[in-house]
């Protein structure tokens, strides 16, 4: 069973609402213990070394003042809160519900998803995830932690755009040269510099794809009373060249962890 949550007294320098945006704005809930399903993003991969998982910067459970990760601003209230990291790098959302099922065996009171990259982002466009079976799979997932974690609270962030990164990085030799090295999301980064209309059109669909996905995430995590989506402010949120890892041009490396960190924590307790 879920720990209980501890109330507390609204802090200046830390704004938490974990409840529903009917809460009381001067109290906050922080949680005792939380979870954090995905992939790659949430386990802060290439933020900090070659090819390799970086859970210290991730911007849900991360340790790294540096981010300021979820974990962290929790922490600042809650010293004894617990993170676990349950995503995993290459996962799908078919692989959601057996790290739902982690989250649950771990009786968390918070629980963090960032899920669907991968399920657009395909060796080709064919590849990519229905979304039929997008929503299936993820109305499963929820269905697994509402019903073993009644009391917990969850945060559901929307799906970067992939398309961004297209945008950003065309014009980067090195970010081309990773992209077609590592063979990184050719659904959408294949023929970087072509202005082919039918590449211009295949790149659209890869796009539509993960704004289908997205609606999808709103309207399950809707019809959930404790569950919170982001409104749409990751996959919106014009990221730059910058923000991501000069490994591989996809993943964000510490600077985009920091700054998903603050777009997400924002959007989840209407800061």
């Amino acid at each position: 069973m879920p720990t209980p949550r501890r109330t507390l007294t609204l802090l200046a320098a830390v704004t938490l609402v974990l409840a529903p945006a009917t809460a009381e704005a001067h109290a906050a809930e922080v949680p005792d213990a939380m979870a954090s399903l995905g992939d790659s993003i949430t386990r802060g991969f290439n933020a900090c070394g070659f090819f390799v998982d970086c859970t210290s910067r991730s911007w849900a459970t991360g340790s790294s003042s540096t981010v300021n990760s979820h974990y962290l601003r929790f922490r600042a209230v809650n010293p004894s809160v617990v993170a676990h990291n349950d995503a995993r790098s290459g996962a799908k959302v078919a692989d959601l519900a057996g790290q739902a099922d982690r989250a649950v065996s771990q009786g968390v009171d918070h629980v963090t998803i960032l899920i669907g990259a991968n399920d657009a982002c395909t060796s080709s466009e064919a590849g990519m995830t229905t979304v039929a079976d997008f929503e299936s799979r993820f109305r499963a997932a929820m269905q697994r932690l509402t019903t073993g974690l009644p009391e917990a609270s969850v945060f559901v962030s929307s799906i970067p755009d992939v398309k961004r990164l297209w945008e950003v990085g065309r014009n980067s030799s090195s970010a081309r040269a990773a992209w077609s090295a590592f063979s990184i999301c050719q659904s959408m980064l294949a023929a970087p510099r072509s202005t082919d209309p039918a590449d211009a059109d295949r790149r659209e669909r890869v796009r539509q794809r993960v704004s289908d996905y997205n609606t999808v995430l709103a309207r399950v995590c809707a019809e959930q009373a404790r569950c919170r989506y982001d409104g749409g402010a990751v996959f919106s949120y014009p990221f730059a060249l910058s923000h991501l890892s000069t490994w591989d041009y996809f993943h964000p490396n510490t600077s985009g962890q920091r700054l998903l960190a603050e777009i997400t924590y924002t959007a989840a307790f209407d800061l």
